[in-house]
């Protein structure tokens, strides 16, 4: 993988997911003083919502170009958009003006992701990409450790403006590193199966998961509303936009994809909910509470390099290995819900659901590459990214209906957390030779 014709392109597509990444996690920390200079408290989680359906929309009609064209084109506008988006929230004197530069961000990092998938997928033969996606997932470890920290730098004694802005630059070395390779590219002119709705879906999809992410911060019947006629919308969406027997579980891809769904959703939905407890249960201060998290990311990344470098072990293996270890730390995570619980040894537990996650993300991702042809491999890769992100936003919104419909805290966490364990044991069930099956179709 680090061989020299390989190094300047691995290293530019770790750098753009690198600052996604950072992105993601510089917001969350900068966004209180963001909405308090521009007046904007009442329209809090708007700029969050507004990237997560842009990303939606741009996953799907990425996938479709690259399907079409080759990623070239997306790769070339993904982070033209990003940096446009960069810029304008960086600059910006007002909500509206900072909503719209989150939806730009979005647009470009949904565009990305897909086609460095496909990308991927072209030029690197099936024995590197298992060391290429542990790369990417890695990718997300460093902002996970750092990104907080320095954003929260950068607020108090710069500007949030430069949360933004100071990505710009950094961006464009990540591009350049990229290009050559796009443009060794030869002429692609796929036959794209013929899919019907398909842009249409992908905006209903982009509102369905915004629809019930905000429902999950807003724990409440309205809420409950809110989410259900987000399910309305979004289900009709699901069988355009990911395979076949997805929600069936079928044998082969869209069992891959269904997986992928139910790795995010159990794991995030588990985490979401771990800070909170360990401050409101424990007492525990804001950056202790956030050691466990911290501890998490490592094992992702620690789990993510071992898997690629096991190659003798098949890839559905390792998928269900990793959801068997994942159910393990989310079961395990029961533990400190009750006031009387160790919470000293939540980063230990939580590790271990970061290994059992590092070790299926990535082979999930070579087990879809590999069930894939040039005329697919861009919806294929699409429909792994929606699943990731309903699977999330479906199961962390079910967290919040059961928080809001709880007597307490602890109450809520723990029926969660082992209906968590039980999906992810399901997984495990589900996956294996299951997965491999369509590659031999």
């Amino acid at each position: 993988m680090w061989a020299p014709e390989n190094r300047g392109p691995v290293t530019g597509m770790v750098l753009l997911i690198t600052l996604l990444a950072f992105e993601a996690m510089g917001v969350s920390t900068a966004m209180p003083r963001m909405v308090a200079d521009l007046d904007g408290q009442a329209f809090y989680s708007w700029p969050f919502l507004g990237f997560q359906a842009a990303s939606v929309v741009a996953v799907v009609l990425s996938g479709r170009v690259c399907d079409r064209i080759g990623p070239r084109l997306p790769l070339l506008v993904g982070p033209a958009l990003f940096v446009v988006g960069l810029a304008v929230a960086g600059i910006a004197q007002d909500m509206t003006l900072l909503m719209a530069g989150r939806v730009l961000q979005g647009l470009g990092a949904g565009a990305q992701i897909v086609a460095v998938y496909v990308l991927i997928g072209l030029v690197y033969p099936e024995r590197l990409r298992p060391a290429v996606f542990g790369a990417l997932s890695a990718a997300w470890v460093v902002p996970s450790l750092v990104g907080p920290a320095v954003a929260g730098w950068l607020t108090e004694n710069l500007s949030w403006r430069w949360v933004f802005l100071g990505l710009v630059p950094l961006v464009a070395v990540g591009f350049a590193l990229v290009l050559p390779v796009l443009r060794a590219l030869p002429p692609h002119r796929g036959e794209e199966p013929a899919r019907r709705g398909l842009p249409l879906a992908a905006f209903g999809a982009g509102g369905g998961v915004a629809g019930l992410s905000w429902a999950a911060q807003h724990p409440g019947w309205a809420s409950l509303a809110l989410g259900a006629a987000s399910l309305a919308v979004l289900m009709p969406s699901l069988r355009v936009l990911l395979p076949k027997g997805t929600l069936t579980a079928r044998r082969g891809l869209p069992v891959t994809i269904l997986a992928r769904g139910l790795l995010a959703g159990t794991f995030f939905a588990v985490e979401a909910f771990i800070p909170l407890t360990l401050t409101t249960v424990h007492g525990y201060s804001a950056t202790a509470a956030g050691i466990p998290l911290t501890l998490s990311a490592l094992g992702w990344s620690a789990a993510s390099v071992w898997q690629s470098r096991r190659t003798d072990i098949p890839r559905e293996t390792l998928v269900r290995w990793g959801f068997t270890v994942s159910a393990v730390g989310i079961a395990s995570v029961t533990l400190i819900a009750p006031s009387w619980g160790p919470a000293w040894l939540t980063a230990v537990l939580w590790g271990i659901g970061g290994l059992g996650v590092g070790m299926a993300m990535s082979s999930l991702s070579v087990l879809t590459l590999a069930a894939s042809t040039d005329a697919d491999r861009g919806f294929n890769s699409s429909a792994l990214q929606v699943s990731d992100m309903l699977g999330s936003a479906l199961l962390v919104g079910l967290g919040g209906v059961v928080l809001a419909a709880a007597p307490n805290l602890t109450a809520a966490v723990i029926p969660l957390d082992l209906l968590m364990a039980a999906l992810a044991v399901l997984g495990a069930v589900l996956t294996g030779p299951r997965c491999r099956a369509t590659l031999d179709d």
